[in-house]
């Protein structure tokens, strides 16, 4: 399938999804919602944008650290807005995270390692995401105590700090070295804390967006009943079918609201909004498309013998 052809087909689920909210919580109803935007929230959102984009862009500075890898910030900054922005405007959701590694393997000279950084970074985030959604989902469905549901995300700790005393002991060679780079990047006790700070606090901000994009609109939930409903939406935004998570995060955003009791419109229109202020924020990254990847610095350098792990990368899309 050509490039085109698949943005097509993106567009087109974008698109229709995007139908289907606005038939179900009535068009009109959202809309009403969107009437007089708060530029002062605006404001907070697109600062709270910027904090997060220079949190990730150290996450992965300190994880490619961890792996041999030279990373300087403001590098590492510039690649990671333009990744945001290639995020925004390509399928799937993935490709500005490709176009990183495989320019910063073109720098480093290490194919395989630059890969799994940005794999493992993007991992990091993903599961300290999902650390804080199971709970929110048990929770907003009922099907468990708020004891219970905190439990259920201690319990995955666990596991994570278990796997990280197993992958101490001498291990069989995983392909491409995915273990190996997993412990030194992720799961050594230097690196653990660090990595979960860190994601927590990259997570942080995407609440913290979707909050000011609440009260953008005028809405007035408190911040206790709404951050929880928000973990869930984003999550729905990694299924990569459509452009940016549009249409799935509005569709996920009203089935949230109603599962919680609220009006699903407002969840909607807050997803609308916070996808919105997602787009703008991402826009300077286009100011680095010219910057193109020069050549490996030292040809003298063998290569890295590892292999890549393409695949694993198209799996991982955002947090």
């Amino acid at each position: 399938m050509t490039p085109a052809r698949r943005w097509l087909l993106r567009l087109t689920a974008s698109v229709t999804l995007l139908m289907a909210v606005a038939w179900w919580t009535d068009i009109r109803a959202v809309t009403a919602h969107l009437a007089g935007i708060d530029p002062r929230w605006v404001a907070a959102a697109l600062v709270l944008s910027g904090i997060q984009i220079l949190l990730s862009a150290w996450r992965w500075r300190f994880t490619a650290a961890q792996l041999g890898l030279p990373l300087p910030l403001g590098l590492a900054l510039r690649e990671y807005l333009l990744a945001g922005f290639l995020n925004q405007v390509l399928p799937g959701g993935v490709l500005g995270d490709v176009s990183r590694a495989w320019r910063h393997a073109d720098a480093s000279g290490a194919t395989g390692r630059a890969v799994r950084a940005v794999v493992l970074e993007r991992g990091s985030g993903q599961l300290t995401m999902a650390l804080i959604a199971v709970p929110a989902l048990l929770s907003l469905s009922g099907l468990a105590s708020a004891s219970v549901s905190w439990g259920a995300a201690a319990g995955v700790t666990v596991v994570i700090l278990a796997a990280s005393t197993q992958l101490r002991a001498p291990a069989a060679q995983a392909p491409s070295g995915l273990v190996t780079d997993t412990r030194r990047a992720l799961l050594t006790p230097a690196a653990l804390p660090l990595q979960l700070l860190s994601s927590a606090a990259v997570v942080a901000t995407y609440l913290l967006v979707f909050l000011a994009a609440a009260r953008a609109i005028g809405a007035e939930l408190p911040a206790a009943q709404l951050l929880p409903l928000v973990p869930p939406v984003l999550l729905a935004m990694l299924i990569p079918v459509t452009i940016a998570g549009w249409g799935l995060r509005e569709g996920a955003a009203a089935g949230v609201w109603a599962i919680a009791g609220l009006d699903p419109a407002q969840g909607a229109a807050i997803a609308l909004t916070y996808g919105a202020l997602v787009l703008v924020a991402a826009l300077p990254g286009a100011l680095f498309m010219e910057r193109t990847p020069g050549a490996r610095r030292d040809r003298g350098r063998a290569p890295d013998q590892e292999g890549t792990s393409g695949d694993s990368l198209k799996s991982n899309s955002t947090s």
